[in-house]
């Protein structure tokens, strides 16, 4: 009898607690787990969307991986600028946070101008860069002339392209400059006081007080950019298709990644395969490829600056 109550009274506390994970529970599987199950079965499909899917083993895998030749440009751009602009990013948003809360005078009118340019919609923020930076009537290029210095052809150049969008995306720091802003204001004084007292020098209490107590906040802003430039879809799409010149009417295909192929990224070719050309078999084979590399980087980073956060951070 008492075995029968103890039983029951655990199998009530499952249910509640699993009524109280119902509403987590039904998103995860309504917004990932479904989807993603979904983006594996039709990998192993021949489904254009308008007759049933047909098995056709790894058919899709095949060619994406050794006949489509979009797919490898599009992946080496992507690694380009997980590695390049997340770096970027992080280093200049911290850089600009520890500028601006030693601004004695004016430190609202600096945030609020590096914090504007992220407040301007993706589109917007694209054309106005793609003019800025025009090789032919383009101000920047002009005062680089003035300057006696090379003007580089930026969107319409490979070459260019990619340190273009990078540039772009340092232009819109606001986001990571308000987080990395809160984080430094949060260190201790005291421990700056001791170390000044100590005879440490800048560099030192950057490295042995800051950056120990930033760590947590550093790995949060790779992870999220890694995870975002792994979306990177719009910029390079309306750079390169702004920079190429081209006026496509309602309905027409538009190959993206001009110039030869520099601003093509993996969410770009998901669209064009699957919602141009019609094959969601082959789609769905470059988004698990997008979801096995987010996941990759995320474990990775994680393991790695396990040793940088403590305990109770």
């Amino acid at each position: 009898m008492t075995t029968y109550t103890l039983r029951s009274k655990r199998r009530r506390s499952a249910l509640r607690t699993v009524a109280f994970l119902s509403p987590w529970l039904i998103g995860f599987g309504l917004f990932f787990a479904y989807p993603l199950v979904s983006t594996v079965y039709f990998s192993f499909m021949k489904y254009d969307g308008f007759r049933p899917p047909v098995p056709n083993g790894v058919e899709n895998w095949t060619y994406v991986f050794t006949e489509y030749r979009l797919f490898w440009p599009a992946l080496r751009n992507t690694l380009w600028l997980v590695v390049v602009m997340v770096g970027c990013r992080v280093v200049f948003g911290l850089g600009i946070g520890l500028l601006v809360i030693r601004i004695k005078s004016g430190g609202g009118v600096f945030r609020t101008l590096f914090y504007l340019p992220y407040l301007a919609p993706p589109v917007a923020a694209t054309l106005a860069f793609v003019f800025l930076l025009n090789p032919g009537t383009g101000p920047v290029n002009s005062v680089l002339e003035s300057l006696g210095l090379p003007a580089p052809g930026w969107f319409t150049d490979p070459d260019w392209s990619r340190p273009a969008l990078t540039a772009l995306a340092l232009w819109g720091i606001g986001d990571l400059m308000v987080i990395f802003m809160a984080a430094l204001l949060d260190v201790p004084k005291e421990q700056y006081e001791a170390a000044e007292l100590d005879g440490a020098s800048a560099f030192g209490r950057f490295r042995h007080i800051t950056l120990p107590h930033i760590s947590p906040i550093v790995l949060f802003a790779v992870v999220t950019g890694v995870i975002q430039t792994m979306q990177y879809y719009t910029q390079p799409l309306v750079a390169g298709k702004v920079a190429s010149g081209i006026i496509g009417g309602s309905g027409q295909q538009f190959e993206p990644g001009y110039p030869e192929k520099s601003t093509l990224t993996l969410p770009q070719l998901v669209y064009d395969i699957g919602f141009q050309r019609f094959d969601y078999g082959s789609a769905a084979v470059v988004a698990l490829v997008l979801f096995a590399l987010s996941m990759l980087f995320t474990v990775v980073l994680m393991r790695r600056s396990s040793g940088l956060i403590g305990p109770g951070d």
